[in-house]
């Protein structure tokens, strides 16, 4: 074990170094799992217990002076500026390569900014699960069994046999409610999951996925995203909520928004109305449903009619989609063409 002779090698081979990669290589040369450093202690195994001391003790001074060494160059080497290869050569000439960016959906895009607008107004976001039970999408909201939404050519029905999800048994589960399960037809289910759950007053939206058993054209599709609203309070009434739809059009076109209610039905509200809007005088144009809750609704909940009151809508995203982007034809959402995603 000639520790001088290894001294005078590492130094020859440290004097050639001149970046870290050659410095890495000698360091593991030497003192790494496999280096030099470790032949030697394990050798010691066959010295005689006096020669076995001094010779550790020689090895581990040997270990400390070319550690110091090595963090030295090392520290040296992050302060020196890099050399530069007298080959390399830059063509500044050439064209640069374009960054791609991605896009946001424009879904995505109209869908964080209905929650940003109503947020501001004290409105907070609940969600549901998509494959819903008969109860909560149609008995709960005063819907009757004899109603064309129940026929299979407007809903997704689940074949029996199917598994139901945790959510669905674990959420005031009642077998002596309908639990046939089918693909939700609206995001109204959530609000009455929610009155379950909470205690009024309350102001919720819903936005979410919602499907239909429909043939798709320009202005129809299966699968569609909706947003519900709901705001339930002692002294709730119709000019709350047109003060809330109001602001929120407002907002959402940046302009001055007429807002025009029209009688209609709708089996959760009593009275119904559909809702229309008119920008700079333009021509009205219909963009959702609303109404006063109806009490068979609360009652379904277990709030008191008598006590409370609130005011629902509804809106089809996707149709706000249209309007604001100017969008023909709503399957060019859904159809992965990346020159129509590319405009947003």
């Amino acid at each position: 074990m000639d520790i001088q002779k290894l001294k005078r090698e590492f130094l020859e081979k440290f004097k050639k170094v001149v970046d870290f990669g050659g410095l890495k290589k000698l360091e593991a040369e030497f003192i790494g799992k496999k280096g030099v450093i470790r032949d030697l202690l394990q050798n010691l195994k066959e010295l005689s217990d006096e020669k076995r001391k001094s010779a550790g003790k020689a090895i581990n001074d040997f270990k400390i002076e070319l550690t110091g060494l090595i963090e030295e160059s090392r520290k040296n080497l992050s302060l020196s500026k890099p050399q530069k290869d007298p080959k390399e050569w830059i063509d500044v000439s050439a064209p640069g390569s374009k960054f791609r960016k991605g896009h946001i959906h424009p879904l995505s895009k109209i869908i964080s900014e209905i929650i940003e607008i109503f947020g501001g107004i004290g409105f907070s976001v609940a969600t549901g699960p998509e494959i819903e039970t008969e109860w909560y999408n149609f008995d709960a909201l005063n819907i009757p069994g004899d109603h064309p939404a129940r026929e299979m050519w407007d809903t997704f029905w689940l074949l029996r046999g199917q598994k139901v999800s945790h959510q669905l048994l674990t959420t005031h589960y009642q077998p002596s409610k309908s639990q046939r399960l089918l693909l939700r037809t609206h995001t109204s289910p959530v609000w009455i999951r929610y009155m379950q759950s909470n205690n009024p007053p309350l102001r919720i939206i819903a936005p979410g996925n919602t499907f239909r058993y429909e043939a798709t054209d320009a202005s129809h599709d299966f699968q569609f995203y909706q947003f519900d609203g709901l705001m339930v309070g002692e002294d709730i009434s119709i000019a709350n909520f047109k003060a809330v739809i109001k602001t929120f059009f407002e907002k959402f076109f940046k302009k001055d928004v007429e807002i025009r209610l029209r009688p209609s039905y709708f089996p959760f509200v009593e009275p119904g109305f559909e809702i229309d809007i008119r920008k700079e005088k333009s021509d009205w144009l219909e963009v959702a449903g609303a109404g006063i809750i109806h009490p068979n609704v609360f009652k379904a909940v277990g709030y008191n009619p008598k006590d409370w009151q609130g005011f629902a809508f509804g809106f089809g995203i996707d149709r706000l989609a249209m309007l604001k982007y100017k969008i023909s034809d709503i399957r060019l959402f859904r159809s992965g063409d990346l020159r129509f995603l590319k405009q947003f």
